[in-house]
């Protein structure tokens, strides 16, 4: 009788931790907001967001007006043709250093790997962004984020 008191309590945790982890599951909202547009750690993490949510109108307005800038339908189809691919990458955007009109920003890139005993690290990298008429824009973020084929000068055969 003694044993079946301490199986059912077992069991009676066991179903209230399943119970609790479902109930974080499906309450937990992944919130990713925009932040202010006046620093170049905003500007940088807003056109992260807004590539991985896929607003690509929103991502090209944060480029820079630099020569041989992308048209927006090329920006648009290097995603869609899977030149520029941020797929399972998460990316922790740190501090950036100013020089003038210049800013580097330090970012953390995450890629997620297939195999469940693989640990997440993170490989540091930057971006770049120049200062037009106020505003931050970006003129070079890492690969997943960016196609290197902008801002080139085209091929002439």
């Amino acid at each position: 009788m003694k044993q079946d008191k301490f199986l059912t309590g077992i069991l009676i945790g066991v179903g209230a931790l399943v119970f609790l982890a479902l109930a974080l599951f499906f309450t937990r909202q992944d919130r990713r907001d925009y932040l202010p547009e006046d620093s170049p750690e905003g500007v940088a993490h807003n056109y992260v967001l807004a590539v991985l949510e896929k607003d690509y109108e929103k991502a090209y307005g944060y480029l820079a007006d630099l020569k041989y800038k992308p048209t927006y339908e090329d920006f648009r189809q290097s995603f869609l043709n899977g030149m520029v691919n941020p797929g399972n990458t998460g990316l922790d955007v740190g501090e950036a250093e100013i020089h003038g009109d210049e800013a580097v920003v330090e970012l953390t890139i995450y890629y997620s790997y297939s195999d469940p005993f693989t640990t997440r690290t993170g490989s540091p990298d930057r971006a770049l962004l120049v200062e037009q008429g106020g505003k931050w824009k970006v003129s070079s973020m890492p690969y997943s984020f960016w196609d290197y084929n902008w801002y080139q000068e085209p091929y002439k055969p």
